[in-house]
């Protein structure tokens, strides 16, 4: 596990759902079911940010490398869509 504090692009289905997200310069698809992230999960002791209230982890895959990871995602900007990516699971 990684614990990464960064802004990301995330793409959504019409229901919110992430499909897809650029990290580091590279595309990542969703390659596995997301799971939502409870609501009252708090990062804020492992990245010293304050909770976030929308958060998904869900497999996603490089389809240039095939490098297949983890990401935890969490909304921190619903009206300007913007996403911080928490931790990533090599």
């Amino acid at each position: 596990m990684t614990i990464v504090d960064a802004r990301v692009a995330v793409w959504t289905s019409a229901s919110g759902v992430p499909l897809r997200l650029i990290w580091d310069g590279r595309r990542y698809t969703v390659s596995d079911q997301p799971t939502r992230l409870d609501a009252e999960l708090d990062y804020a002791m492992l990245t010293h940010l304050p909770p976030m209230p929308v958060g998904w982890r869900f497999q996603a895959t490089n389809s240039e490398t095939h490098d297949t990871r983890v990401f935890d995602v969490r909304l921190v900007d619903a009206a300007r869509h913007l996403w911080r990516l928490v931790q990533v699971y090599s």
